[in-house]
């Protein structure tokens, strides 16, 4: 991950993706597919293979191409393998380290489960507790492993009994993609907090955290997994048990519509980026602003950036530019340190600034240590005004269902006002979109979405202590 002091975004959960066919290399479909959801963490990467009774897997740390050579994904195409499950990960819950990097695998006589999660259990501290008491043993301290022993426990059972276990015990976010005895299977919380679709490419099924995967490998959006619906996918195809009605207090992470998800994505038949582009149209209304250019934070604040310039009719201006290849920096908390790291990550062109009255749009402010750098940088480049456009509410609760955001005393807006943050930051407006304004821009009510970062409703349950 990068360094919060130069991005001061909120760290990504975990992508998931999982194949079943006769594709001639499902490792190398795995990988294609994980590829695409990098943007969902960056710390670790692993793919499964199965054949139905043996599991070969690989895992490692750092970026999925850095992890995955040609040799080991040679190493891990069988020839009779037909299903495979990857997943890139950014830990929300556990240490870092190689240990707690997924898929995680259990082995045991005639199969074995290979398991994909993209979350956050509330309650992993309460479920370890009691799985120890029976005697289960956990060689992470990931909430992932939690779910692994659920299963275990209750093989016997039957995957879908098994399953339905893990819907009853566990509380929080998760969407799962794994190998199960040699099916593949997907599987979303009875809110359906994190995203997880279906997809097919010739005979092989699909499953993935965004149809953007789908899009990368040929596949084809069949349509998302539905809240608290398990799928199963084997020779016989795709079989669907719904084990728990949807959640009447949320749904959808609303953030995956702000920034997590990537713009080419489709979530609940909805383009992202057609959404941002509602959400600056918005944002413009509400705060409208006497200005010569709108540019964006680049890149999540460019669709938003791209709807306010329309409705406003000014122009739409890319002022700074974004350094793809900014390594992994020390913390310093000094000022001067911040802003020499900003400015190697986001560079101002001058003459696009130069007195400029400018409109500086982005999707959140978290600590408010970046967009204070960048309005320096911007007038430092000669900008006469710079109004800040923020195309969310104020971010001013942490969030427990897999997105790794700072506590609240960390959080600028659980602390400060926002004419208190305009003037800590240096901008000479700063505006952030309404709930109203965001609801109406996705469309539906607050209660088809999880939005506790906005409003404290935590309806899915807050971490438990020890």
């Amino acid at each position: 991950m990068q360094d919060a002091t130069i991005t001061d975004k909120l760290k990504e959960e975990c992508g998931v993706f999982g194949a079943f066919g006769k594709d001639a290399s499902l490792a190398e479909l795995a990988y294609y597919g994980i590829f695409s959801l990098q943007h969902r963490g960056q710390e670790s990467a692993g793919i499964a293979v199965s054949d139905g009774s043996s599991i070969a897997s690989y895992k490692g740390q750092g970026l999925i191409s850095d992890v995955f050579t040609k040799e080991v994904i040679f190493d891990l195409t069988r020839e009779n393998d037909k299903v495979a499950v990857a997943h890139t990960r950014y830990s929300t819950a556990g240490a870092k380290g190689v240990i707690n990097a997924q898929p995680l695998v259990a082995q045991y006589l005639n199969g074995g489960i290979a398991l994909a999660h993209n979350g956050n259990l509330v309650n992993a501290k309460r479920i370890r507790r009691d799985l120890e008491k029976e005697g289960y043993l956990f060689q992470t301290d990931s909430d992932t492993e939690c779910i692994l022993n659920i299963l275990a426990k209750n093989k016997y059972r039957g995957h879908v009994s098994a399953l339905g276990e893990v819907v009853r015990l566990a509380e929080g976010a998760y969407s799962l993609a794994m190998i199960y005895d040699g099916k593949l299977i997907g599987l979303r919380d009875p809110a359906g907090i994190r995203p997880l679709c279906i997809g097919k490419k010739n005979d092989t099924w699909i499953i993935a955290s965004e149809s953007c995967a789908l899009t990368t490998i040929g596949a084809e959006l069949i349509r998302d997994v539905l809240p608290g619906e398990l799928v199963v996918i084997d020779e016989s195809g795709l079989s669907s048990y719904i084990l728990s009605d949807k959640s009447e207090k949320g749904g959808l992470c609303i953030f995956e519509y702000i920034y997590f998800a990537r713009p080419d994505t489709t979530i609940n038949n909805k383009s992202v980026y057609l959404l941002r582009h509602k959400m600056g149209q918005q944002l413009a209304k509400e705060a409208p602003v006497e200005a010569d250019i709108v540019t964006p934070v680049p890149d999540s604040g460019r669709s938003a950036a791209v709807g306010y310039a329309q409705a406003s009719n000014i122009p739409f201006t890319e002022g700074l530019i974004k350094n793809r290849y900014v390594a992994r920096t020390f913390i310093t908390p000094e000022q001067s340190e911040r802003e020499i790291k900003v400015r190697l990550k986001l560079s101002p062109i001058p003459e696009v600034f130069k007195d400029k009255r400018v409109v500086l749009v982005d999707d959140s402010i978290v600590r408010g240590t970046t967009i204070k750098s960048l309005i320096n940088i911007i007038k430092d480049a000669g900008a006469k005004e710079v109004h800040v456009r923020i195309s969310s509410p104020p971010y001013v609760s942490p969030c427990y269902y897999g997105i790794d955001t700072p506590d609240s005393e960390n959080l600028a807006a659980a602390i400060f006002t926002p004419e208190e943050i305009r003037d800590n930051v240096g901008a000479d407006s700063l505006h952030y979109l309404s709930l109203d304004g965001l609801l109406e821009s996705v469309g539906g009510e607050r209660s088809d979405y999880c939005n506790a970062c906005f409003t404290k409703n935590y309806f899915a349950g807050r971490v438990e202590n020890e």
